[in-house]
């Protein structure tokens, strides 16, 4: 009798998330709609008493996304996210979500503008959200990344830069463009591995030891060329740190970090 009250739980739970997930396509579907209705439409209108006319122009394209942030989900696992992006409550979504096995599972398309980042910018985008893809990895942030996730990871980005043609240091991190509100994607994710397939930004290791700073040097100025925040200069410091040098993270710079900036302004 246990065992088939536990069965019955378990067909119960199912159930209901197969529901939620319903109900979230059925509005999706319909949302889409009709933001498809309102392209089409373009009302004659009158502004300081003054009208204006309406010639619907042929030459025109939906806008595209320069932008990919990667998150990791902080929760147990893939079925837990996609249950958190179907439910209207939550009011929180992203493009794609990677499980631990590699799985893919895309939630929004491309071109719609997901609600991932929150507050944020990068250079000077500030409307991460509407410039942005966002890209969830099933991860708690205390433990490494799968093989299998980040070979999807690099597939997935590879796909959409060459479609969107982003350009590869505009691939961040949540607390690159959060400094002092996020930490995702966590210390443990592989940046130097991205970069090495081509996505991504990441300094000349070769040379590290010999590069000489210029007197002049200006490290603030650094952080914002690569696109950093600095309104908060220590945490802009701390996010960089923890993509850039994540073994000593910490809220100064030190002469490591200095040259590390140094190296990447050569890559941008």
């Amino acid at each position: 009798m246990k065992y088939l009250k536990l069965l019955l739980i378990l067909v119960l739970l199912g159930s209901c998330a197969k529901n939620s997930y319903q109900v979230s396509k059925k509005t999706y579907n319909k949302e889409a709609k009709k933001l498809g209705n309102s392209l089409r439409e373009i009302k004659q209108d009158t502004i300081n008493n003054r009208i204006t006319n309406v010639i619907k122009s042929q030459n025109f394209n939906l806008r595209k996304p320069n932008l990919i942030v990667i998150h990791h989900t902080a929760q147990d696992s893939c079925q837990q996210t996609y249950k958190t992006f179907a439910l209207k409550r939550t009011q929180v979504s992203s493009h794609y979500v990677i499980c631990n096995d590699g799985t893919i599972t895309q939630m929004l398309n491309d071109l719609l503008r997901g609600w991932h980042a929150g507050g944020g910018s990068w250079g000077k985008n500030t409307d991460i959200n509407s410039a942005s893809i966002g890209i969830e990895l099933d991860n708690d942030g205390s433990e490494p990344f799968s093989y299998a996730q980040i070979n999807s990871l690099v597939f997935l980005l590879q796909k959409l830069t060459d479609t969107y043609k982003i350009p590869t240091q505009n691939i961040v991190g949540h607390a690159d463009i959060a400094p002092g509100r996020k930490t995702d994607p966590s210390a443990l994710f592989p940046w130097k591995a991205l970069a090495d397939s081509g996505l991504g930004i990441w300094y000349d290791e070769e040379n590290l030891d010999t590069v000489v700073l210029p007197l002049n040097f200006n490290t603030t100025f650094a952080l914002k060329y690569i696109g950093y925040n600095t309104t908060n200069l220590k945490n802009a410091i701390y996010s960089f740190k923890l993509r850039f040098n994540s073994e000593e993270v910490s809220h100064e710079l030190a002469e490591k970090d200095k040259k590390i900036l140094f190296l990447l302004m050569n890559e941008i």
